[in-house]
């Protein structure tokens, strides 16, 4: 009897050995029809060279064209069975978050599904934030089954190459145009000359020419933080009584804090989401890796006043901002024009972008995150044209058209 049990078992076994399971090889047969670019880059990867296969990312529930359903898509989890380090480093810096700080805008569900969860606006580039199983979940059921894995926006898929995430032209897609224009102000800084250069042959390639990464990621940590954050507004304020007051009045129109200088539950946001430094601590730690990574070619001195520059133009920037945003809120406080219902306080909310009821509150949305952005950040990024003609320039001309623009609106 047991001689027949073992026979029985051995019989099963063979025949469950008969049926292969899906391999590199099957999936390669397919998609040299189906997706033949996928496979090439796949072909050229150190993941094929490595033996990581197509199961190793998407599971093998798919195996035929019956069953496409049961793909999986990878995430940064399924990134970190191979990559803990980058995914933890990932995690604890900005990019991890872009999903959650665009969601978190006031009026983001008053866009165009498309640009969203469609992925052809900020969900272009914001896709590479994490994501809930639930909202990955949603997200496949309308289709939108791209933009999970978030590694891939910078490793493109299938190549997945790291020399590529290591050319600046690997951020170019997101840091870009309106709000953030770093590429254009990086581009035509002499760090981007040099390095195009280099890219072209002109200059050795040991010649000192720094990318994105190099500031940004410094040893190849991918946790991309900066000392001011996204926005340019640090707590503690500063000794400086002008800036205090302005910082205050740029803090409230982007609702951190209310009319009365009271935190809000937007601080609650802005710490969760990381786009602000709220402790001298943490700017400090940011500001300190910046200065090592610029001593490596300039001297501590020159590189710290270059620096100490782009704050100084932060603290000017938010004077002309402060003027604007007190302008408008005075308008609503006088009854003059009505505050937005959506408005959580009488006092205009910067953050609703172009959902602005009213073109001088346009104008104010315009100045904050295009103008006063592009004022400092061309000055970090060595960027001349920049900081004074598409910033600071902008600002001042901006100012006069809402000053005009709010006498006009008082004398009806």
């Amino acid at each position: 009897m047991k001689r027949l049990e073992f026979t029985a078992l051995a019989a099963a076994a063979l025949l469950l050995l008969a049926v292969p399971p899906a391999s590199a090889d099957l999936c390669v047969d397919c998609h040299k029809t189906v997706t033949p670019g996928a496979v090439n880059d796949w072909q050229l990867s150190m993941h094929s060279a490595n033996d990581v296969s197509c199961s190793d990312c998407h599971g093998e529930g798919h195996t035929s064209a019956a069953d496409v359903a049961k793909v999986s898509l990878p995430t940064p989890q399924t990134c970190a069975n191979c990559h803990s380090e980058q995914v933890d480093q990932y995690t604890a810096g900005k990019h991890s978050k872009a999903w959650v700080v665009m969601n978190a805008m006031p009026t983001i569900h008053w866009q165009a599904p498309e640009l969203i969860e469609g992925m052809k606006g900020c969900g272009g580039c914001h896709k590479l934030g994490y994501k809930s199983e639930e909202e990955i979940r949603a997200l496949a059921a309308d289709g939108h089954t791209y933009g999970n894995a978030s590694c891939d926006a910078c490793h493109t898929r299938h190549l997945f190459s790291v020399e590529e995430a290591r050319q600046p032209q690997a951020c170019q897609t997101c840091h870009m145009g309106f709000d953030h224009p770093q590429w254009e102000m990086y581009t035509s800084s002499k760090h981007g000359v040099r390095y195009r250069l280099k890219q072209l042959g002109i200059l050795p390639e040991d010649a000192a020419a720094p990318t994105c990464q190099t500031c940004h990621m410094a040893e190849g940590n991918h946790a991309v933080r900066t000392a001011w954050g996204f926005l340019a507004v640090r707590l503690p304020m500063p000794e400086d009584e002008q800036w205090a007051a302005d910082r205050a009045t740029v803090l409230m129109g982007l609702g951190v804090l209310d009319p009365e200088g009271n935190p809000t539950g937007r601080l609650e946001a802005v710490k969760a989401a990381d786009i602000a430094r709220l402790d001298a601590a943490d700017w400090q730690q940011e500001r300190d890796k910046m200065l090592a990574t610029c001593t490596e070619c300039h001297a501590k001195s020159f590189a710290k006043g270059e620096l100490e520059k782009g704050d100084g133009m932060i603290r000017e920037a938010d004077h002309l901002m402060a003027d604007a945003i007190r302008t408008v809120a005075s308008l609503y406080e006088k009854g003059i024009i009505e505050k937005p219902e959506s408005y959580a306080y009488n006092y205009p909310d910067l953050l609703t972008f172009h959902d602005a009821p009213r073109p001088i509150e346009q104008k104010l949305h315009v100045m904050f995150l295009k103008y006063r952005m592009r004022a400092f950040q061309g000055t970090f990024h060595a960027s001349p044209d920049y900081s004074l003609w598409y910033g600071w320039g902008e600002m001042k001309m901006a100012l006069s058209e809402i000053k005009q623009e709010a006498a006009e609106l008082a004398q009806h």
